[in-house]
C-alpha cells in the first residue's frame, strides 16, 4: 500500500500522462550568457509553432523539489506540444476552478436556472472550497516539481498540493446540482449522471495535465469531496430553512466566514492560498445573508406548484431574457467589485497604517484577510439580492 501511495504521490506518472497527451520537456540546455540575458529580459518563446517557454515565479520554500533557492524566480522551462487540442481543451478546463468561473457560473445558475438549486450549490462549494484550502496549508505538501513535470500555470505555484481544489469544486459542484435538481424538475437522471461525471473527469485531469497536481492530490480531492457530499445531503433542507427564516442566522454566516478567515491555518510562506479561501467563504457568508433578505422581503418569487417541473423549452424570448439578465448582473457585479474592493483597501490600509499601493502590505493578516473578506461579502449581497431586485424591476 505504501509503494502504490508513493507511485500517485510522485510526478512521474504526471510526467508520463503530460507526455500520453502530446506535452513535453525539452532536455535543458548548458547556460550560456546569451541564454541568461534572454531569461532576465524574459524573451519571447521560440517562433516555432510547437516550442514554447513556461515561466513561473514566486516565493518557493521546497528548493529541494524545484531546485530553486526560497524566494527566487524558477527558470523558464521549453516545453513542445503535439496535440493542440488536448492542451486548449484542458486549458479550458482549468479554468473551470478559477475565480472567473465562480464570479459568473454561480450567479448565472441563481438568475436564470433556480435560485433553489444555486444556494445549494454555493453552500456546499463554500465549505468544501476552505476544508480544501486549509488542508493544503496543514498537510504542506509540494506541487509536483518540474524537471520532470511540465508546469502551465504560474499564480498557484507557491501553493501547496494535496488535495486538489479544482478537483473538490469539480466534484461538489455538478453532484449538488445534480443532487439538488433529480427531483426537482423531469429529466433523465442518467445523463445528468454522465454529464457531473465528465465536469468531474475533464477538471481533474486538467489538474494533471497542468502539472499543478499528482494523482494523489486529484483522487483525495474526489474523495474527500464525495464524504462531504453525502454525509451533508440530509441536512440540505433544514440548513436553508434556518438561513431563511432565523434571525441570527445572517449574523452567524457572517461572523463564521470571518473568523476562519482570520484564523486561517498560519502560513510558513506568503500564496494566493489565504486569500483565495477569504474570497470564497466570504462570499458564502454573504451569500446566506442575501437569502435571508430575500425570503424576509419576498424578493424571489416562490413556484406555484409543487415539484418535479418541466424544463422550459428554449425559445427565443427566453434566450434574451436569460442574456439581458446576465449581462445586466455582471455589468452591476464588475462595477460593485472595483468600487467596493476600492473603498475597502484604501479604508482597511488607512486603519493598519500601511499605504493601499503597497503590495507587499496587501500580503499582511490584517489587510489581506479584512479588505477581502469586506469586498466580498458585499459581493454576495449584491449578486443575489441587488441583482434580482434589479431584473425584478425591469421586468426581466
Amino acid at each position: 500500500m505504501a509503494g502504490l501511495v508513493n507511485r500517485l504521490r510522485g510526478p512521474e506518472l504526471v510526467a508520463q500522462f503530460q507526455k500520453l497527451c502530446g506535452l513535453s520537456l525539452f532536455p535543458e540546455e548548458k547556460p550560456t550568457r546569451r541564454h541568461f540575458t534572454e531569461i532576465g529580459r524574459q524573451a519571447e518563446p521560440d517562433s516555432t509553432d510547437r516550442v514554447h517557454t513556461a515561466a513561473w515565479s514566486g516565493n518557493h520554500t521546497n528548493d529541494v523539489h524545484n531546485g530553486t533557492v526560497p524566494g527566487a524566480p524558477v527558470p523558464q522551462k521549453k516545453y513542445k506540444i503535439e496535440n493542440y487540442f488536448l492542451y486548449y481543451l484542458f486549458l479550458f478546463a482549468a479554468t473551470l476552478g478559477q475565480e472567473v468561473f465562480y464570479i459568473t457560473f454561480l450567479p448565472f445558475c441563481f438568475w436564470n436556472i433556480d435560485p433553489y438549486v444555486a444556494r445549494r450549490v454555493i453552500n456546499i462549494w463554500a465549505v468544501v472550497m476552505y476544508i480544501g484550502q486549509a488542508s493544503k496549508d496543514v498537510l504542506r505538501w509540494p506541487r509536483p516539481p518540474s524537471p520532470p513535470v511540465v508546469k502551465l500555470e504560474v499564480r498557484v505555484d507557491a501553493e501547496y498540493g494535496m488535495p486538489s481544489t479544482h478537483a473538490m469544486a469539480a466534484t461538489a459542484i455538478p453532484f449538488t446540482f445534480l443532487l439538488a435538481t433529480m427531483n426537482r424538475y423531469k429529466y433523465p437522471f442518467e445523463l445528468g449522471l454522465l454529464l457531473a461525471l465528465a465536469i468531474c473527469t475533464l477538471v481533474s485531469l486538467s489538474r494533471i495535465y497542468t502539472g499543478m497536481h499528482t494523482v494523489l492530490d486529484v483522487l483525495c480531492g474526489i474523495a474527500i469531496t464525495a464524504v462531504l457530499v453525502a454525509v451533508s445531503y440530509p441536512f440540505w433542507d433544514a440548513l436553508e430553512s434556518f438561513q431563511m427564516r432565523n434571525s441570527f442566522a445572517p449574523v452567524l454566516a457572517l461572523l463564521l466566514s470571518f473568523l476562519v478567515s482570520i484564523y486561517y491555518p498560519e502560513l510558513d510562506h506568503w500564496s494566493t492560498a489565504r486569500g483565495d479561501t477569504t474570497n470564497i467563504v466570504s462570499a458564502g457568508g454573504g451569500a446566506a445573508l442575501a437569502t435571508w433578505i430575500n425570503h424576509q422581503w419576498s424578493l424571489l418569487p416562490e413556484p406555484s406548484s409543487a415539484p418535479p417541473y418541466d424544463i422550459p423549452t428554449l425559445s427565443a424570448p427566453l434566450i434574451c431574457r436569460m442574456g439581458a439578465r446576465f449581462a445586466i448582473g455582471i455589468v452591476i457585479v464588475f462595477i460593485a467589485r472595483q468600487l467596493i474592493k476600492s473603498v475597502a483597501l484604501t479604508l482597511v490600509c488607512r486603519l493598519a497604517g500601511v499605504s493601499p499601493r503597497d503590495r507587499e502590505a496587501r500580503k499582511l493578516l490584517r489587510v489581506e484577510v479584512p479588505y477581502k473578506y469586506i469586498t466580498y461579502s458585499c459581493l454576495g449581497v449584491v449578486g443575489l439580492a441587488v441583482c434580482p431586485a434589479v431584473h425584478h424591476y425591469l421586468a426581466l
